[in-house]
């Protein structure tokens, strides 16, 4: 068996795992990672072009202007490595302005990062592509082609916002373990804003993003065999202004049913599973949120009307007291 492919069975099999343990929880849940299947990731690409969904155009404005910014701080020559499989319009033109000599993207979807790291490798051609099937939660072993070179991680789309805080923690402490000691990392963060600017952007007119959260329930049913009816769901989401985030779930529209495996749930009119978040911090919050997970928070560039940030940690050294912070 490939690599490639016992990583899709590792995937597939922690993702049964994982809607067996949300679906007994109270108040139900699924982790948002398991929407990022080849389908769930072209449709999430889709999103990001919406005209409600300003995160995308504005960092992409972000990186063109500070891209040459960061290459001064860090030095090129450096292997760029992506948590995520890369968008066209982000990674070949940040690879070219940071001077990048290798790139390394990981996902869970080899069908997509497969696709991606060609076409970055088109674009790109003076840069070595590497990529790398797996799961970026957890501290990976890159490829023996880049072990010595000094790394740039880049984790664009504010995809942090996606985790708890806790988690988000626990996730970048990972970055820093995969990326070793003497990287940086260019991280995305979408900042808090006024109230309709956010659910415009997580309820889009079109309702592709109604289609992608719900397509959790259909990558069950592709995947796990889960017996259920996805007509029986509808899609919800709003601001939860306490813990700071947009929460998008799936809604029963009347009573209805999930079998997997030997697992039965029922469910009431207007139950929910909870599926993603997406929290916004400040420029303060953030800064706390990186010395936590082992970095520090170097450079924080925001657009003219303070929308998002993008942002340059550098990684602490390990002797320093961040690994016992939570």
């Amino acid at each position: 068996m490939s690599d490639a492919l016992l990583a899709e069975r590792v995937v597939l099999e922690d993702f049964a795992a994982a809607v067996r343990a949300g679906l007994s929880r109270d108040p139900r849940e699924i982790p948002a990672r398991y929407l990022y299947d080849r389908g769930g990731s072209e449709l999430f690409e889709q999103i990001t072009y919406l005209p409600e969904y300003y995160p995308t155009r504005t960092e992409i404005s972000l990186i063109q202007r500070h891209s040459a910014a960061i290459a001064e701080r860090v030095g090129t020559r450096r292997t760029v490595v992506e948590f995520g499989s890369g968008s066209s319009a982000k990674t070949p033109p940040f690879l070219n302005a940071v001077g990048a000599r290798a790139y390394v993207p990981i996902d869970i979807s080899a069908h997509f990062l497969e696709s991606a790291a060609k076409n970055v490798s088109a674009a790109v051609p003076d840069v070595d592509v590497y990529p790398l099937p797996g799961d970026f939660t957890h501290k990976l072993d890159l490829p023996a082609e880049v072990a010595d070179h000094p790394k740039l991680g880049f984790f664009p789309g504010s995809t942090i916002g996606n985790m708890s805080t806790f988690e988000a923690v626990d996730v970048l402490r990972a970055f820093r373990a995969t990326l070793g000691d003497d990287a940086h990392l260019v991280i995305g963060v979408d900042l808090k804003k006024d109230i309709g600017t956010l659910e415009a952007a997580y309820d889009d007119s079109q309702g592709i993003t109604a289609e992608f959260i719900l397509g959790i329930l259909r990558r069950m049913q592709e995947d796990l065999s889960a017996d259920l009816e996805i007509e029986d769901w509808e899609y919800h989401s709003f601001w939860n202004a306490e813990m700071g985030r947009i929460e998008m779930h799936v809604r029963a529209v009347r009573p209805t049913t999930i079998d997997l495996d030997n697992g039965h749930w029922s469910f009431s009119e207007g139950e929910t599973i909870h599926i993603s978040n997406s929290h916004k911090y400040t420029l303060e919050e953030s800064a706390l949120l990186a010395r936590c997970a082992g970095f520090r928070q170097v450079e924080a560039w925001t657009d003219p009307e303070r929308l998002f940030s993008l942002q340059l940690w550098r990684a602490l050294p390990d002797d320093l007291d961040w690994q016992n912070r939570r």
